[in-house]
């Protein structure tokens, strides 16, 4: 049976974050770009959200306050 007492290491965004910024407070040492794809690969049900409309306060950022953010790669 699976040990389901551990939890993956998840973190909720501030409203200013960018991938780029959670990188570098989640994930030190390792180099921005690569920390970066980690990140939207471990979180695709926010790296392949649709894009704000145009103009909008969140264009340019998928990522809202409200979201759960892996910054570990899944478990299992």
């Amino acid at each position: 049976m699976a040990d389901l007492a551990k939890i993956r290491k998840s973190i909720f965004p501030t409203s200013s974050d960018t991938w780029q910024s959670i990188a570098a407070r989640e994930l030190p040492g390792i180099e921005s770009d690569d920390a970066t794809g980690m990140l939207q690969s471990w979180n695709l049900h926010v790296f392949m959200r649709p894009a704000a409309p145009e103009g909008s306060e969140r264009a340019g950022n998928p990522i809202l306050p409200s979201d759960i953010i892996f910054v570990e790669a899944p478990l299992a």
